[in-house]
């Protein structure tokens, strides 16, 4: 732990801290799955229908400003159709849990989101493939131009969407789906439900308008508008828009609360009878005063009330005489009537003492009537859209609860760890011991807890708070107070009076936490609010104490942390811990069990890796398997068959209640924009890596990321990217070096499993989605927007035929490729991945792109049976992307330039590589024993002025000076490889691309007779993450410091690495990943000297990567590669020899 004033923020992915969710949460989940299941899956069907739309808004407006490519007639069809959809645009936006829920609304929203894929297909047509000239059709007699041109097909077709368009419109009035929000313009503020509205006057329902209203919404507590400091009389209304739902137990919450206890002696709790009986209202107005503060026994209080029950006439005057002198706290339970009201307030006086009353009811005027006429509200607490409890106070609205209203006086009292908290943190470390992977985050944190407490004196006090939600400051510092007087390991809601006597609970945290050195966890911390108001309260900069504070959310965990190594992202399960826990867990629930003979058994690996690496998901099933028998294969078949289902369904699955919660919770919070990208991560395998650039190009080409005013297309393709992995939806690729928070750069990573079974389980609902594998039954009903072809399906033509691939708009293709793959029905296809498909050939290719001419995406990476892009590749003016990485292709085609919105081109050739390179690591781009050589391109590549990535490109085969001058035009370059750089071409190399300062990634490859061109060249570096120098280099260009400054990956193939080199680079300041090969015998010391010391250097290097061809001895300083994970290194000379490894004290993994 840090010495002085540092927060460490121990930051979970999202689906780790759902393994060990908080009793609270679970709780508070919703009690019906299928309710939740139904509104999850309504929120993630508007988020889809409201992406799609804005897709299709952008596509009409472009479509109007380029006039000349349509008729009058087209335009004005296409000018209505934007306003309908701005329109039902509006509507998804307000659409609310409620409609949402309703199947009639969930069916319109459908209807919006085709109709939207559509309009959008229609007009992409319009715009982009019909720019060809067919003037000479007009010149032809009629009998001969009968058919129509695709342009007049176009506008008809648009005439038929417009018509579609008013039909849906329609159908909206005609089952009234939008009804009075929908109806409404915009408004600033979110009114309060229409039950709300229904139960309340004019007056109050705009007091209640503003109270609500989100830029000024005022919350309040009811405890502590009771217990400020006030020495007149109050009295607060408190109403639900419920009825009595959730009211009387805010009240009573507030009544039992041990402060007010404290502060007020005589409490009553009265439910007012009707008519009203004065009598009996005084009488037990006496009674419970008495009952309330008496101290005495149960049995003797019990007699007492008896007593005070047969009290006289006279014995009821005394006491109402005697109630002016006295502060009382008294709840008038149904109070119905301005009647009721008067006649109450007859018998209690207004005794300017600090005195209370507190009135519930079902209405809204008798609230407001009670408190006066000048009354603010303020929300208690919202129990969802449609319900919401509010109090009313005297004042005027907008006024708050202000700092010195609340009470200044507390008593700090220092304490010791008592010896019972020490026993129990003895028993917890003994029933859960932390014996490698497979715990959740608060088990892991209550481990680290109860060892400094008991192998520790760093710390004088030892705090755990659960966060309850909605968060309340006063309720959480409470909690806190408690759980550091506790002498168990959790704070009890039961404490002696003692303890309580605290009448400022926030001054009295702060102070403990100034004066004493404590160590606090804050368990489930889920807002930066949340953040802000405990640390503007508790935390001061003299403090000493320690805060670890667990959150589902990166950002709420960089916003708790001073520095960004303070932050600590707990990773799900690997597949080989993931079993270990499952099998751990069956023997402790029962010895017994069968399933300890079936450790090897293909469909229960496949069922634990459905889980996700979530340990309480692993542990639910473990636990539900382990108590079968004769059933037990069945039960495994029948989970695996329908997955989610079962977990959702199955009462034995109750204790995952709070997951489902969470994922319910986050699926209506999600930014809509993440939607689409989320569902379309089912179409990856479970166990398969994909690369990132492949994710974010495909969401480009299907719309899903789209350009910004700040941003292109690729970089917030990116930020959804690091979102998703922020989520743990997406997941990086088993690995055992960390990276960065929210780096998002590693080269491939895997969908979580859980999350991909709770995903398949829904998307056939929405008609996005369908897949083959396996043997499969022929059927119509196979229709959808995405179609992936598994390796295990069995190739069925006569299946696949009777399939509608009209809507279709991509297709994926795992394992053996089929030439009947292609049909002429995929007219809308966008995205082809063919990515390693086995048997992709030259004929089939050419048959793909004369059909397929609205593609956007094309990857044929690792289909080595390629050897030539045929012509008609020119005719897909859509094209963004084109993968041809791994193939045979040596030479781009010339129609090439006419692709004017290519973004992305990656090529390179695998070849054998000489005997005497070193197979075993990826320096110089090794794939076994190959290397990748570059393609020719051909002139006027220039043209292509959208190119970002572009590589490799063999410079010396291309053309030499003509294409340097071309590459010098294409300055928006932010990814760049080559190939054929030598001694007379690096220098016009280096001047083509010194403007390139977008450059982020740079790839050099020498020629093998020119190992030095490279001394003394200067490249673009300042914006650089990733430089890679391949081919004997004999020695490095220059390279500054200071324009090294985000340099995180350094590639080297080398004859050897001099020490200046050494020092150099150990000095760039963000170096992450070091690989390199050496050519000849070297000497590698890794340390740099300076005045007779050795320099702190390579500070951020988690991973370094050595080859070489000859002997090689390594050695390490005492100052160097502090924080190194992983280390690989393989020589296929004579011998390796490494000194000073002990100084690696971060190393994980070394593989020699």
């Amino acid at each position: 732990f840090p010495n002085k004033n540092a927060i460490s923020t121990c930051s979970v992915d999202a689906h780790l801290l759902l393994v060990e969710y908080n009793t609270h949460t679970q709780q508070a989940a919703s009690p019906r799955r299928a309710t939740t299941e139904s509104a999850a899956m309504a929120d993630l069907a508007v988020g889809l229908a409201k992406s799609v739309v804005e897709g299709a808004l952008t596509k009409a407006q472009s479509a109007i400003e380029e006039d000349s490519k349509l008729r009058q007639s087209a335009q004005r069809d296409l000018v209505f159709i934007t306003g309908e959809f701005q329109m039902m645009q509006s509507f998804l936006k307000l659409a609310d849990d409620e409609r949402t829920r309703n199947i009639v609304v969930r069916t319109w929203v459908r209807q919006i989101r085709e109709l939207a894929y559509d309009v959008e297909d229609c007009i992409e047509f319009v715009l982009h493939l019909d720019k060809k000239s067919q003037w000479w059709r007009r010149l032809l007699p009629p009998f001969v131009s009968a058919a129509r041109q695709p342009l007049d097909e176009a506008i008809a077709e648009i005439r038929q969407l417009k018509i579609r368009v008013e039909d849906v419109s329609s159908r909206n009035a005609r089952y009234s789906l939008i009804s009075d929000s929908g109806s409404k313009p915009v408004v600033v503020h979110q009114q309060p439900p229409a039950a709300a509205r229904a139960a309340m006057g004019a007056t109050a329902f705009h007091m209640l308008v503003e109270a609500t209203d989100i830029a000024k919404r005022q919350y309040g507590d009811l405890t502590q508008l009771i217990t400020k400091k006030d020495n007149g009389f109050q009295v607060i209304s408190v109403w639900g828009t419920g009825g009595d739902l959730g009211t009387l137990s805010i009240i009573r919450k507030a009544f039992d609360d041990p402060e007010i206890c404290q502060n007020f002696t005589c409490r009553a709790w009265i439910k007012l009878v009707h008519p009203f009986n004065p009598h009996e209202f005084i009488r037990s107005l006496r009674v419970q005063f008495y009952a309330n503060s008496c101290k005495e026994p149960e049995s003797i209080i019990g007699a007492g009330v008896l007593r005070m029950m047969e009290a006289t006439q006279d014995d009821l005057e005394r006491f109402m005489k005697e109630l002016n002198s006295k502060k009382y706290i008294i709840v008038l339970e149904d109070v119905s009537t301005i009647v009721d009201w008067d006649a109450v307030r007859m018998f209690i006086p207004s005794s300017k003492n600090g005195s209370c009353i507190i009135v519930s009811t079902q209405q809204s005027e008798i609230a407001s009537v009670c408190v006066g006429h000048s009354y603010q509200v303020l929300e208690l607490k919202q129990f969802s859209t449609e319900h919401s409890v509010y109090a009313f106070t005297e004042g005027s609205q907008g006024d708050g609860i202000k700092a010195e209203e609340i009470s200044t006086e507390h008593e700090a009292r220092p304490d010791t760890i008592l010896t019972s908290k020490n026993d129990a943190a003895l028993d917890w470390m003994e029933k859960y011991p932390i014996t490698g992977p497979g715990v959740g985050k608060s088990t892991l944190i209550r481990n680290l807890f109860c060892d400094k407490i008991l192998h520790t004196t760093l710390f004088e006090k030892y705090g755990w708070v659960d966060v309850s939600h909605p968060f309340n400051l006063r309720d959480f510092c409470r909690s806190l107070l408690l759980d550091f007087h506790s002498e168990s390991l959790e704070a009890t809601e039961v404490a002696s009076n003692n303890m309580i006597r605290i009448k400022n609970p926030i001054q009295e945290c702060g102070d403990l936490l100034d004066q004493h050195r404590c160590l606090v966890v804050i368990d489930d911390l889920q807002s930066k609010e949340e953040w802000d108001m405990i640390k503007a309260a508790l935390l001061s900069r003299s403090s000493k104490s320690v805060i670890i504070a667990i959150t589902t959310e990166a950002n709420i965990a960089t916003c708790c942390a001073d520095k960004e190594d303070l932050v600590f992202n707990v990773k799900g399960l690997q597949a080989n811990a993931a079993f270990d826990l499952f099998h751990q867990e069956v023997v402790r629930k029962n010895p017994l069990s069968a399933l300890k003979n079936l450790k090897e058994e293909p469909k229960l690996k496949e069922l634990i890796l459905k889980c996700g690496g979530l340990p309480q998901v692993i542990v639910a099933i473990a636990g539900v398997l382990a108590k079968k028998t004769v059933t037990l294969m069945d039960t495994v078949d029948s989970t695996n068959d329908r997955f989610m289902h079962t977990l959702e369904t199955n009462p034995e699955y109750d204790s995952l209640r709070g997951l489902f919660g969470w994922m319910y919770s986050y699926f209506r919070s999600c930014p809509d924009s993440l939607k689409p990208c989320i569902f379309y991560m089912s179409l990856f395998p479970r166990d398969h890596s994909t690369r990132r650039r492949r994710v974010v190009r495909r969401w480009v080409a299907e719309g899903y990321s789209r350009d910004s005013e700040d941003k292109s297309a690729e970089q917030n393709g990116e930020v959804f990217f690091s979102k998703l992995l922020d989520l743990s939806i997406i997941q990086q690729a088993p690995q055992l070096v960390t990276t960065a928070l929210g780096d998002t750069r590693m080269i491939s990573c895997r969908v979580n499993g859980f999350i991909r079974e709770y995903i398949v389980s829904r998307r056939m609902e929405e008609n996005l989605v369908f897949e083959l594998e396996g043997c499969c039954d022929m059927t119509t009903q196979r229709t959808g927007r995405h179609l992936i072809i598994r390796e295990s399906w069995d190739r069925d033509k006569i299946v696949f035929q009777s399939m509608d691939f009209s809507r279709l708009r991509s297709l994926t293709v795992f394992g053996k490729w089929k030439q009947f793959f292609v049909s002429e029905s995929m007219k809308l296809l966008r995205v082809l991945d063919l990515e390693d498909a086995l048997g992709v050939e030259d004929a089939d290719l050419e048959k793909m792109l004369k059909q397929l001419r609205r593609l956007k995406f094309l990857s044929l990476r690792g289909c080595s049976g390629i050897h030539n892009l045929p012509s008609s590749l020119g005719d897909l003016r859509q094209l963004q992307t084109l993968d041809i990485r791994c193939t045979s292709i040596l030479n781009l085609p010339a129609n090439i330039t006419k692709l004017q919105k290519l973004q992305y081109i990656r090529s390179g050739t695998s070849v054998q590589a000489e005997e005497s390179s070193t197979p075993c690591l990826s320096v110089p781009q090794l794939c076994g024993r190959h290397l990748l050589v570059g393609v020719t391109v051909p002139g006027g590549i220039d043209k292509l002025t959208a190119l970002h990535t572009l590589g490799i490109v063999n410079i010396g085969a291309s053309g030499g000076k003509a294409i340097l001058k071309e590459l010098k035009d294409l300055t928006q370059l932010y990814k760049l490889g080559v190939s054929g750089i030598n001694k007379r071409n690096c220098k016009k190399f280096s001047s083509a691309i010194s403007g390139h300062v977008h450059l982020e990634s740079l790839s050099v490859q020498l020629d093998k007779d020119s190992p030095g061109c490279l001394a003394g060249i200067s490249l673009p570096l300042k914006s650089l993450q990733s430089l890679k120098l391949h081919g004997p280099v004999e020695k490095l260009p220059v390279l500054k410091i200071d324009e090294l400054s985000k340099l995180t990956k350094l590639d080297l193939e080398m004859t050897m690495l001099t020490e200046g080199d050494i020092k150099l680079i150990g000095s760039l300041p963000k170096l992450c990943t070091l690989r390199v090969k050496l050519l000849q015998d070297s000497n590698l010391h890794f340390c740099a000297m300076e005045n007779g010391l050795e320099l702190a250097t390579y500070q951020k290097i988690k991973t370094l990567e050595i080859a070489c061809s000859f002997s090689l001895r390594v050695a390490f300083g005492s100052e160097t590669m502090k924080n190194l994970e992983l280390l690989k290194a393989c020589c296929s000379g004579l011998s390796v020899q490494f000194i000073g490894l002990e100084n690696l004290t971060g190393l994980k993994e070394a593989l020699l």
